[in-house]
């Protein structure tokens, strides 16, 4: 049996674009590669004798930053971005347009909390995340639709007619 289809609202806003405070660290990808280069020519206590578990080198802030799987394609008449979102729920999700540039956030908590006669279970996920796509000319802003089923977001952006004219041939004249 095929699960419905769920059709989520497209929020437009215009409002100033907003810059988050996010730093830039140019050499921060260098310096992971370089550590987990050292950390894998390192596995055994043999090459590392002071190492356990407790001490593997944490995550920098920048690896906490998780961002879905996306696809855009173009076809005759739309743009097409399907997002791979598992586990999350449509009210988990908002799809807005603003200034030009379509944007996807997401953020999933939860809590589980087990109490038993000699323990108390008590667990949290939580994470959130947000993608900004830069709309091309020619794309029909008042009917963007977007859909969500079985843990994927499809977002269409229709062409206007005038876009969907993908080639117009020019007329050569003498000198």
């Amino acid at each position: 049996m095929a699960e419905p289809v769920t059709k989520l609202p497209v929020k437009s806003e215009e409002k100033a674009v907003e810059h988050r405070g996010e730093s830039w660290l140019p050499f921060e990808s260098l310096r992971s590669e370089i550590d987990r280069l050292f950390d894998d020519s390192a596995t055994t206590l043999w090459h590392r004798p002071f190492a356990s578990a407790f001490m593997r080198r944490m995550p920098r802030q920048s690896e906490f930053k998780i961002a879905p799987a996306v696809d855009v394609a173009e076809t005759e008449k739309s743009y097409e971005i399907t997002c791979e979102l598992p586990g999350m729920e449509e009210k988990e999700i908002e799809v807005a347009v603003s200034n030009g540039t379509l944007t996807i956030r997401g953020e999933k908590q939860e809590r589980k909390e087990e109490k038993n006669k000699d323990y108390v279970l008590s667990e949290g996920r939580y994470g959130s995340f947000q993608r900004a796509f830069r709309l091309p000319d020619g794309i029909d802003a008042d009917n963007i639709a977007a859909n969500y089923s079985k843990g994927v977001l499809s977002v269409t952006l229709p062409k206007t007619p005038e876009a969907q004219q993908s080639e117009r041939k020019i007329q050569i004249k003498p000198a």
